[in-house]
């Protein structure tokens, strides 16, 4: 089962949300929480038999009624593997400007590529002030696609974008 959780930083329902996912025989097979501005965002991903599974749909429609919290829940599948991505780790560093993700996002796109994870940031330089952006993509690149051609065309496109960045795998 899909959770997903919205709510100020300030009435975080992680524990709330954690013990019913065990009080329910469920388990945590997945999780990922960020706090962006004043508000926490949570995807948490519970496994468990389909009776322990009824239980925590009901325990969540219970929780679910606080006004301070946005939930969403709903069963789903499996993820399929995909042992024909080879996985890669792209950061990107700039002077802050609207744009940057949308057009990187198009030529991943483009090239059939999957966008796996995204972090990204604003944030002032310490030594100069200026406006800066920084964004990590891990991403999914089919196995049948040439890497070092790939790579010299998305750098080109940084070059032209006047972004500084760089395409590794990933190690781990």
């Amino acid at each position: 089962m899909l959770i997903h959780a919205l709510t100020s930083a300030a009435h975080s329902p992680l524990t709330a949300l954690t013990r019913r996912i065990a009080d329910a025989g469920c388990s945590l097979a997945e999780s990922r929480v960020a706090t962006i501005g004043n508000e926490v965002s949570m995807m948490l991903l519970a496994n468990g038999a389909w009776d322990a599974l009824a239980k925590l749909e009901t325990a969540l429609n219970k929780l679910a009624r606080d006004e301070n919290l946005r939930l969403s829940h709903y069963r789903t599948a499996p993820r399929e593997p995909n042992s024909h991505l080879l996985p890669y780790m792209v950061e990107i560093i700039s002077a802050d400007r609207p744009g940057i993700v949308a057009r990187i996002v198009e030529f991943f796109s483009q090239q059939g590529i999957s966008v796996e994870q995204l972090h990204s940031t604003r944030y002032h330089a310490m030594q100069t002030g200026a406006e800066m952006f920084q964004a990590q993509f891990t991403i999914g690149i089919p196995s049948d696609v040439h890497i070092a051609a790939l790579r010299d065309d998305f750098l080109e496109l940084c070059d032209g974008l006047n972004l500084d960045a760089i395409m590794d795998p990933v190690k781990f």
